[in-house]
């Protein structure tokens, strides 16, 4: 409060020497404090409307009341950031709690390691070789026989699970703070304030394991609720079944649980669990939520196989979770499973045997989920387009959900399997059950109907080599036009709109362009949501060119190259321009998964672009050849679903169409990936480059020799390091090469010539010179081509030219000129795009 003498003089009003402060009555603070919270910076006329509002602040000059709110603002920022640093504190107080508890625990293990250690070299020089083996195989699996129980069937009766609740705490226990399991700290993964917390896999125990601890802003019973609920919070989890619910003497809760997982991929059987939990309060008030499968047990409750599912295993798991000082908890998550890894193929076998896989799905979800609400409590006020987050997250959840769905078509959902064409590469469902349609046949004011009365699903599952699924899946996401195809989204998008629409045919409408708009991501932005809307698409209805604009809903997961063993996701389902709540989502999409069994290896850090595989030659081709060694034998499986809704009648049409469209979409992913392949630009590439081109680096090099021997000119300044092909590659103007043929076509263009003809170089052989020119164009160019190859160049004047998607592009001026090789014959023609820009 400002405050030091003042006098009064005529009129009552307050003077005010130069350096001396006015003294506020209450009532004048309040009147300025009710202002305040109206605008906290008003403007000189609102100040001057608030003395003649309010007569108590009439003694005060308006200069003063400017200061009054200057200081009020400045003690708020000082509040808020007192605020944010007592915050800070009390986070970095409980993570150096944290990370004692877990030196403590480590510096265990390092004993325990050097004991067994000290054991087993003594036992191998007393020993014979056999015993050798046996004891090495007790030494790794250290503490972990009662793991893979072999005595006989427990007692389920009540007391008997009580008692196997209480072994499987202790159990729980001894791995979440204890020394029951080694484990190995995941790459990448720096504890901090911030961070998302400690996370470990297992090393050398049975069936794959992960661990994590951190702090999340909210109280211990909601973290419990939250966790509790697994469908909501980990996507691979189809429902929870809580079959029957006992309490405890101790004041705790035992409950039989029956768990689906989804099957990851349309090669593998889903998985299912018969589960005890155990909810209890440890002495200390920390809250424990521990699990393990009852798969050996009598006289009690039991779940039989269920059809299409594998019984796989959970050992003693849970959650940790202590109240932290100043609000929120820490949490300390383990995860243990043996997910029968026979009963998939060999080649599939790393997704069961990978605890990296199991970290990043389920352990690091967990702690991710919990942030996310802790973020959403703490602002509630973030929207996007208008969506609280729950809404938003109900939309992914719904996405993930219904492509989980149609990768694994459960026929107790009604799906139902066509008979093949003859060849199993595709494989086709159909589904016309009440439950699968009920919530999606809407009915619009002009009559028509927006759905069909079935749905059909194309899915299939490829092997994919040597390519990082977080590159693919950005390429896919980025150039939607180098796999989609124009009259399959119409069709799809007539799903969701008011309108009737015939089965795409062979004439297809004018690709529009695709514009991406951000709708919500998570704090780590491991996952956002997007709306795509597909700009004049078109599509033929009843002989006419319907042009329009489609809209997708977008879940995109595991496009961060740097995390191990994420695995990557595309899913995306047509939606109504109005994207209502109840808007029917019938999701389609892309699912690549790392094989990897070295998964907690670094992956080499490129970017998605095409070109960046371009940075090869002399210093280029060792580079590559270093990362060739890092992931040239990487493996990835990738999982294509596609859902159509249709009318019965034509299910015979709807099926040979789906049929084809998914070979196309698998061959051009084929030609992608090769094209995104490290050893692409290899020594060792034997497709895809045309006999005689020369490496892209030389290239460049020609490129800007022959310039600067026509022209008089250098046509990149080089400074520094970087290399010619770089600095070419970043030129802001578009550079683009093409072949000297009787009919030219495109060999190679930089950033900004793919961006003006919205292509990539994948597709970019696939555009002819002539097409990019409209009539007028093509005539003073050929009547001038000769000129290039005399004099070796020739200037145009600025003009019109067209993208590959029909757009106009306007430019100011263009150059062209001959390029030659080493030998001095021509190699090819390159044009350069100055100040050029869409109309």
């Amino acid at each position: 409060m400002m405050a030091v003498t003042s006098s009064c003089k005529e009129g009552n009003k307050i003077a005010m020497d130069n350096g001396k402060y006015v003294r506020y009555t209450p009532e004048q603070v309040e009147a300025l404090e009710r202002l305040y919270h109206e605008c906290p910076k008003p403007s000189s006329m609102r100040r001057q409307q608030l003395i003649r509002e309010c007569p108590i602040l009439s003694n005060i000059e308006p200069k003063q009341i400017k200061v009054w709110f200057q200081n009020r603002r400045c003690r708020e920022k000082q509040r808020k950031e007192a605020s944010r640093l007592q915050a800070v504190n009390r986070k970095l107080t409980a993570m150096n709690k944290l990370l004692m508890e877990e030196n403590d625990r480590l510096q265990k293990q390092v004993s325990q390691l050097v004991y067994e250690n000290s054991y087993f070299r003594q036992h191998t020089q007393n020993a014979t070789l056999a015993t050798t083996d046996t004891s090495c195989e007790s030494v790794v699996t250290s503490g972990q026989h009662h793991l893979t129980p072999q005595h006989p069937p427990r007692d389920a009766s009540p007391a008997g699970l009580l008692s196997i609740a209480e072994e499987t705490l202790t159990e729980f226990l001894s791995k979440a703070t204890g020394t029951a399991v080694e484990w190995v700290q995941m790459l990448g993964m720096k504890p901090g304030p911030d961070s998302i917390g400690i996370v470990a896999i297992s090393h050398g125990c049975t069936g794959v394991a992960a661990r994590a601890c951190g702090l999340v802003g909210l109280d211990p019973t909601r973290v419990a609720e939250i966790l509790k609920d697994r469908p909501s919070w980990f996507r691979d989890c189809r429902a929870v079944d809580v079959i029957n619910v006992l309490s405890t003497g101790n004041g705790g809760t035992i409950e039989l649980l029956y768990m689906q997982l989804y099957a990851p991929t349309t090669l593998a059987p889903a998985r299912d669990f018969w589960l005890l939990r155990y909810t209890s309060v440890l002495e200390d008030g920390s809250l424990v939520v521990c699990e393990r499968s009852l798969n050996n047990t009598q006289n009690g409750p039991s779940m039989p196989p269920a059809a299409n599912f594998v019984r796989a295993e959970l050992l003693p798991s849970g959650y940790l979770i202590r109240p932290c000082e100043g609000g929120g908890s820490i949490i300390h998550i383990v995860d243990h499973m043996d997910l029968e890894p026979w009963s998939v193929p060999e080649v599939l076998r790393p997704l069961y045997e990978s605890s990296t896989l199991l970290a990043q799905k389920t352990t690091m979800a967990a702690l991710r989920h919990l942030r996310q609400i802790s973020q959403e409590i703490s602002q509630p006020n973030v929207t996007g387009w208008g969506r609280r987050p729950a809404a938003l997250r109900a939309l992914s959840q719904k996405l993930s959900k219904g492509f989980n769905e149609a990768v694994n078509g459960f026929t107790d959902e009604g799906w139902s399997m066509l008979e093949s064409d003859g060849v199993d590469d595709v494989t086709l469902l159909v589904n016309s059950s009440p439950g699968k349609m009920m919530g999606i046949n809407l009915s619009y004011s002009n009559g028509f109907p927006s759905m069909g009365n079935a749905v059909l699903c194309a899915k299939a599952s490829m092997l994919l080599q040597n390519v990082p699924p977080a590159i693919l899946l950005r390429f896919l996401r980025e150039h939607r036009s180098e796999w989609a195809d124009s009259g399959i989204d119409a069709y799809s998008s007539a799903s969701v709109k008011a309108g009737p629409c015939s089965l795409p045919v062979s004439r297809g409408g004018s690709f529009g362009g695709q514009v991406i708009l951000p709708l919500a991501q998570t704090i780590e932005h491991e996952e956002f949501m997007e709306v795509i809307k597909l700009e004049n698409m078109g599509h033929y209805q009843e002989d006419m060119f319907m042009p329009s604009d489609i809209f997708l809903l977008q879940l995109c997961t595991g496009v961060d190259e740097s995390a191990v063993g994420t695995c990557a996701e595309l899913i995306f389902a047509p939606i109504d321009a109005s994207f209502s709540d109840d808007a029917p989502i019938i999701p389609s999409g892309f699912r690549i998964i790392p094989l990897d069994s070295g998964m907690d290896a670094s992956s080499p850090n490129r970017t998605l672009d095409l070109a960046s595989t371009l940075e090869v030659g002399a210093a280029g081709n060792r580079v590559t050849g270093d990362n060739s060694g890092r992931c040239g034998g990487t493996k990835s499986v990738m999982t294509i679903a596609f859902q159509f809704v249709y009318e019965i009648h034509l299910q015979e049409n709807v099926a040979t169409m789906a049929r084809q469209y998914v070979r196309s979409i698998i061959a051009s992913v084929q030609r992608v990936a090769l094209a995104l392949s490290p050893s692409r630009f290899g020594s060792h590439a034997g497709v895809g480059t045309p006999p005689g081109t020369p490496e892209a680096q030389t290239l460049a090099r020609w490129i800007c020799q022959s310039y600067r021997c026509y022209l008089g000119v250098e046509l990149l300044k080089h400074e520094g390091s970087e290399s010619i092909l770089k600095m070419l590659w970043h030129h802001t103007d578009a550079v683009l090469c093409c072949s000297l043929k009787a009919l030219p076509v495109f060999t190679f263009a930089n950033q900004a010539g793919l961006d003006m003809l919205e292509t990539t170089l994948v597709a970019l052989q696939d555009i002819s010179l002539e097409k990019i020119f409209d009539e007028n164009g093509r005539k003073a160019l050929f009547a001038e081509f000769p000129q290039i190859m005399q004099q070796g160049f020739m200037c145009l004047q600025g003009g019109i030219c067209l993208s590959s998607m029909g757009r106009p592009v306007s430019y100011e001026r263009a150059v062209a000129w001959k390029v030659v090789n080493d030998e001095e014959n021509a190699h090819c023609i390159c044009f350069m795009f100055i100040n050029w820009s869409f109309v």
